[in-house]
């Protein structure tokens, strides 16, 4: 007989909270059923062994209802994000919902741009489970709203278009959005997402499901800065067509806990994938990424590389799997990560792993953790720069390298401006 398991203030908040969106119907239904009976994942299951949600996630956030939050609030924290000034196209998610006002469509990009909530969705606005994951299944039963972008084949709109979440709701409670991304054959885009929130503690839900055509190219950067109260959860999900090309980059600066987890399939030949991140923490933050790299067929090539730099308290993870299917010769796979300890009391855990069932294949990984290189201070003391200011250049230039994986040069240059004002001691303000 099965053993009773007691559900955590939060677990019992989420399955005795109101449903997303009805339309989602079966798909809801069983998510919301596959929740209730796993419940929140624990150290017990392997891949969730360094954060255990169970226990990490300590109170009730109820999905976030229609709370009346101050309109000169939430301006600013639009007005906040960084990248702002670089997107031609911005849609604005104020508590899990679409804000057509503060919102900016560029209607000449030739992207179709859909919100998950509207009425009349077009037959491309389809969404997907990710089987056995318990994060996936809260936010399908729970999903309030999102973006749903349709790029046409041979479309290569010059404009950036922004998602920018915006996370107030005056009260703990859970925001849930959903993204749709769907590249046609051809086609090309650049993609911000943007995770901003206030000082109060509340749960950040978020997937972005994406599909790359045969020859799509899609970059994707991620700059994730919720309050250093709140938890952020995160999916992403991208299937890779012949001849694809996809770039993705996520900055994590914010949240008292980040677990943000990536699914990445080769469906298509010949496709290509460059994976990158950097993680800023201090104080107590803890921020845990897992990857899954799926070589299904042949000719792929993947390039994974992480830099992770922890202060104080602060905790970071990586766990990265490479696989490599049976059919999938000719693959080329490396992954490699890389933690810079700034405080005898911080940590980094690195977990990479390969399963390979070709023979045909290039495949490796490493993974490195340390402080800050005694040789390489000393050279720039011995040229007169002053001990703080050359602690900084070098973490600068640790983290660079994962930066110098965005394309974009207006997007690189403000994610290096965010890193030298963490290294400034600007670790806590949105502004």
């Amino acid at each position: 007989m099965d053993a009773l398991v007691q559900k955590t203030a939060a677990e019992t908040a989420w399955i005795e909270g109101g449903a997303g969106l009805s339309w989602l119907g079966a798909v809801q239904s069983k998510a919301a059923a596959n929740f209730a009976r796993s419940g929140l994942p624990n150290r017990r299951l392997e891949d969730w062994k360094w954060t255990d949600l169970k226990r990490l996630i300590d109170g009730a956030y109820p999905p976030v209802g229609a709370v009346k939050t101050d309109a000169g609030e939430i301006d600013a924290l639009v007005a906040a994000s960084p990248l702002k000034d670089i997107a031609a196209t911005r849609l604005i998610f104020v508590n899990g919902r679409f804000d057509a006002g503060r919102s900016l469509i560029d209607a000449s990009s030739g992207v179709e741009i859909v919100p998950l909530s509207a009425t009349g969705r077009p037959e491309w606005v389809k969404v997907t489970s990710t089987d056995d994951d318990p994060i996936d299944d809260l936010n399908l039963a729970h999903v309030s709203d999102g973006a749903a972008l349709r790029v046409p084949a041979g479309a290569r709109p010059e404009g950036v278009i922004e998602l920018c979440f915006v996370s107030a709701p005056g009260e703990a409670a859970t925001v849930t959005t959903r993204n749709v991304v769907v590249m046609e054959e051809g086609s090309s885009l650049t993609l911000i997402e943007t995770h901003l929130g206030n000082a109060v503690a509340h749960v950040a839900n978020t997937v972005t499901e994406i599909d790359l055509g045969k020859g799509a190219r899609l970059d994707r950067i991620k700059l994730q800065r919720d309050d250093a109260t709140s938890f952020h959860l995160a999916n992403l999900v991208a299937t890779l067509g012949e001849g694809a090309d996809f770039r993705d980059f996520t900055f994590t600066l914010g949240a008292r806990v980040t677990r943000q987890q990536g699914f990445v399939r080769f469906a298509g030949e010949n496709a290509n994938a460059r994976i990158a991140g950097a993680y800023l923490l201090g104080g107590r933050q803890h921020a845990d990424t897992r990857l899954v790299v799926d070589h299904a067929v042949p000719g792929g090539a993947s390039r994974e590389l992480f830099k992770c730099v922890m202060d104080d308290e602060a905790r970071g993870i990586f766990q990265g799997k490479v696989v490599v299917r049976r059919d999938a010769q000719k693959t080329d796979g490396k992954q490699s990560s890389h933690g810079l300890l700034l405080s005898p009391t911080a940590e980094f855990d690195a977990k990479p792993e390969l399963e390979i069932f070709a023979d045909d294949v290039v495949c490796g990984h490493g993974a490195t953790s340390g402080e800050i290189d005694d040789d390489h201070m000393f050279y720039l003391r011995s040229r007169g720069i002053p001990e703080g200011e050359a602690r900084s250049l070098l973490v600068a230039a640790f983290v660079g390298e994962a930066i110098e994986a965005v394309e974009n040069e207006g997007v690189r240059e403000v994610l290096t401006e965010l890193a030298a004002r963490w290294l400034a001691g600007e670790r806590g303000a949105i502004t």
